[in-house]
């Protein structure tokens, strides 16, 4: 018998079922005493504290199928027996019985009824064995099968270790064990308490060391080192594992491998020349912000497009002068006038030629030099133009020397003529300005009705401010009683 046992024992071993598992400590192993009471055509002994004590010890091994189940392998060895042996009646008995037995076990903390960790945890059995008996006062030899089903309790102590209560009937599928053969089959009724110890490892199912209840990413490729929560290292913060990070040390972007583009030029830094400016791929991610076609590092006019021949500044009149030495950017011109055309060629560029249709001298900004001739003219409207005594109507004899100036502005369009008036200082400086002005206004109305336009004609008052002779002499104040006509250009 005791070969049996130790057979039935190891058997369960080798098997390796579970108690009341987790998903971490799948195994469990428990040790348990317990009392027998015998139900049959003789008595029934269910729950009576007045009958004799038939005890037993069990083994039990068990494994965890699930949340809501378990999977046990029981076996124990034991007395059995009828009270009425014990009153000296006949028809009692007295035996051993060793049984084996499997059973699927339903958990009440499974998560839905009662919490996985709770302490106290109840649960259902049902199950399926075999039974044998020894002894003289018992129908010996030969097994029965036996149907448990019954239920118990566990209160944890700890993480593996727990006390655990079953009862159990044991229907046996005979009725002459007690040596009477009547109505209904045979059974016993068995009571357990013992310890019950969890152990196993969690459940791991990518090995890379974090239990699968705890790894957030259960399903990481094997040799991947992982961090606490069991998803692939990141260093950088990327979102980039570092096993697929070509750059693990530097935040980048999947595009590139979890290489960076500092500039979000859709260039890597590892390939960018300019990583911090956003450039194109042609000058190997710099910029050329004006777009001719000039990297902006070799490009002296990095903002405005332009040609090589000048490092990227432009020269938009074409004329071989880049735009910044060109004081005439819009217009072909040569060097010796800065870029600027010169049409008359008399080295004075359009821009500056007060004449640019005929050739000049730089005097006359461009124009001819005032002719000999005209000079004449000039020189007799000085003294020849007269006013009447303290006012600003021309005399007659005036007339004919203003008619030749007339002649000499119409003869040269390009002049611009100064009338400058002057009086002596004799009488109110004030008065004398306003004079002097008067009589400007009053030559320049005379040319204008002659046919000279108005802006060629710049009539300005100086009153006394500028003699020319003696206003001690009469002589002198005569000389500085005057008119001035300035050709300007």
């Amino acid at each position: 018998m005791k070969k049996i046992l130790l057979t039935l024992l190891v058997i369960c071993l080798l098997i390796g079922m579970a108690y009341s598992q987790n998903a971490d400590n799948k195994w469990g192993f428990g040790i348990f005493v317990g009392k027998t009471e015998f139900n049959s055509d003789a008595g029934n002994n269910f729950l009576k504290t007045d009958k004799p004590f038939y005890g037993f010890g069990s083994l039990a091994l068990c494994h965890y199928l699930n949340p809501s189940f378990n999977l046990g392998l029981q076996g124990s060895y034991g007395d059995i027996g009828d009270n009425n042996y014990w009153r000296g009646n006949s028809i009692g008995f007295l035996g051993k019985k060793t049984d084996l037995n499997m059973q699927l076990i339903y958990k009440f903390d499974n998560g839905h009824l009662l919490k996985e960790k709770a302490v106290i945890a109840p649960f259902l059995s049902i199950g399926a064995g075999l039974a044998g008996f020894s002894g003289d006062r018992i129908k010996s030899g030969g097994t029965d099968l036996i149907l448990p089903y019954g239920g118990g309790v566990k209160i944890k102590l700890t993480k593996i270790v727990a006390i655990q209560y079953q009862l159990l009937y044991n229907d046996l599928k005979s009725d002459n064990r007690d040596f009477r053969v009547a109505k209904d089959n045979d059974g016993f009724i068995s009571h357990t308490l013992g310890l019950v110890f969890c152990f196993g490892s969690p459940k791991d199912s990518d090995n890379d060391g974090v239990a699968d209840k705890l790894d957030k990413c259960p399903n990481t490729p094997a040799g991947v080192a992982v961090n606490p929560e069991g998803c692939p290292l990141d260093k950088d913060n990327d979102g980039i594992a570092d096993y697929l990070d070509k750059c693990p040390d530097v935040k980048g972007i999947a595009k590139f491998d979890g290489c960076p583009d500092s500039d979000g030029d859709g260039i890597p830094d590892s390939e960018d020349k300019c990583p911090t400016v956003a450039g194109i791929a042609a000058f190997q991610g710099c910029p050329d912000t004006d777009g001719d076609g000039i990297p902006d590092s070799e490009d002296k006019c990095p903002n405005v497009a332009g040609i090589a021949a000048f490092q990227g500044c432009p020269d938009t009149d074409g004329d071989g002068i880049p735009d910044a030495e060109d004081r005439c950017p819009t217009e072909k011109g040569p060097k010796a006038t800065m870029g600027c055309p010169d049409r008359d060629n008399d080295g004075i560029p359009d821009i500056d030629d007060k004449c640019p249709d005929v050739p000049g001298i730089a005097a006359n900004k461009g124009c001819p030099e005032i002719k000999e001739e005209t000079r004449k003219v000039l020189a007799q409207a000085l003294k020849g133009v007269q006013f009447e005594t303290a006012k600003d109507v021309i005399k007659p004899p005036s007339f004919p020397i203003l008619d030749n100036v007339v002649k000499v502005m119409q003869t040269n369009p390009e002049y611009i003529l100064e009338i400058n008036g002057h009086t002596d200082n004799q009488g109110d400086a004030a008065k004398n300005l306003d004079l002097s002005q008067r009589r400007a206004n009053s030559v320049k109305v005379y040319l204008v009705k002659k046919g000279i336009a108005e802006n060629r004609l710049i009539p300005t008052g100086f009153g006394q401010t500028v003699p020319v002779g003696d206003n001690k002499t009469a002589q002198g104040r005569a000389i500085n009683r005057r008119v001035e006509f300035h050709i300007v250009f």
